[in-house]
């Protein structure tokens, strides 16, 4: 940072001049491309409303390094740079420059700096969309040559070690897969002790299901359940205790604050009773809504995070029991009937040990490389906003 401020020292010690981004840029709409005309493997990518590529084709109409901007849709004004050629699609802007003082990618920054702005902006009732208007009238700061060019150099530094830190997480979870699959696979179960028995025959479950076969009723235990009309009323204090919902997230905390009756404590699997197939495991305090709660009925037997790592393993199989229109429910009887492989209790303990560790390190927000990745994605913003932050000269 010491190179940065020297420049601006010796550049532009008293501001910068700000000028409209009209003044300096035109910004054109791309030109329609049905989507029959897409394919996978077309020679370069086609940019729309979103934030990635609608498809492939095989011709371009834009250069890259090059400005893209979300015109149209839900993601109407995130900003991309595009590092190869592209075809800019009819909800796609592209930005030309007018001013030979302005660097392309200096103008990215400023623009990604205020993509939030930009998204905030959509207007529209169906389709929202970000006015031409709305991006011309954006000021932008205009110090000389050699400080936007340092200014692309600092920026990109923290770009590019995200980036790597991206790809060192997808190749961490995609060895995590290998692991679990090979870890978790019980083809020959004659092998090493390894027995098998139905999810019912071993595993304790919540009140809430239909269609069960009678001679399961006596695996069936009572467990509180908050409703979910009930989680407005909620007081937050201290946020101690997981509120289990039913999508794919954990749902966030809520409190200890609650009637006893709602609260419960200890080790649960849940798959949700309706959405999106998933399972979720849980150790201490909790409430739930729309979950079926299960528990190992002894843990000398079954583990529970064991019982949560094959239930994850085998959620295709899971994901054909969702029956219905709309939001769609499992046909207990189905999961229920679900035979789960049964290791000797140290083969179990050392799997769950080896797959805690890459869960951890693949998914843990708070550690590994998610948490790494977040905090240089926080350094990054904290100097971008620093760096594009100049007194306008008088």
């Amino acid at each position: 940072m010491a190179g940065i401020n020297e420049l601006i020292q010796k550049y532009c010690p008293n501001g910068v001049i700000y000028s409209k981004l009209e003044n300096i840029a035109n910004v054109d709409t791309g030109k329609q491309l049905n989507k029959e005309l897409l394919f996978d493997n077309g020679k370069y990518p086609v940019m729309n409303g979103g934030i990635y590529p609608s498809g492939r084709y095989d011709e371009y109409n834009t250069e890259k390094n090059s400005i893209a901007i979300s015109q149209g849709g839900a993601s109407a004004g995130y900003v991309n740079w595009m590092t190869e050629n592209f075809w800019a699609g009819a909800h796609c802007y592209t930005l030309t420059l007018k001013d030979s003082n302005i660097s392309s990618k200096y103008l990215y920054y400023i623009l990604k700096k205020h993509q939030l702005d930009f998204m905030n902006s959509q207007r529209g009732a169906g389709i929202p969309s970000l006015s031409r208007k709305e991006l011309n009238s954006l000021l932008i700061p205009i110090p000389p040559l050699p400080v936007q060019q340092e200014i692309v150099r600092i920026l990109d530094s923290f770009t590019e070690l995200e980036a790597e830190l991206e790809a060192e997480l997808e190749a961490r979870k995609k060895q995590y897969e290998h692991y679990r699959d090979k870890l978790l696979n019980f083809a020959d179960i004659s092998q090493g002790g390894v027995r098998t028995m139905a999810l019912w025959e071993i595993t304790s479950w919540d009140k809430r299901f239909n269609g069960v076969e009678k001679h399961m009723q006596n695996k069936i235990i009572k467990y509180p359940y908050l409703l979910a009309k009930d989680m407005n009323s909620l007081e937050c204090e201290n946020g101690d205790v997981r509120l289990l919902g039913t999508g794919i997230g954990k749902s966030g905390y809520t409190t200890e604050c609650l009637a006893g009756k709602h609260l419960c404590d200890g080790e649960v699997v849940a798959i949700p009773w309706g959405g999106t197939p998933n399972v979720k495991y849980h150790k201490g305090k909790f409430v739930t809504s729309d979950n079926r709660i299960a528990t190992s009925n002894d843990t000398d037997v079954l583990n529970n995070k064991f019982l949560f790592y094959w239930l994850s393993n085998n959620i295709d199989t899971l994901k054909t029991f969702y029956k219905g229109a709309g939001i769609q429910h499992p046909t207990m009887k189905s999961v229920l009937m679900m035979q789960i492989p049964i290791p000797p209790l140290a083969e179990q303990e050392r799997i769950v040990a080896i797959l805690d560790k890459f869960d951890a390190l693949v998914n843990d927000i708070s550690d590994g490389l998610p948490a790494e990745i977040n905090a240089r994605r926080q350094q990054y913003e904290y100097y971008r906003d620093k760096l594009l932050s100049f007194p306008m000269a008088a």
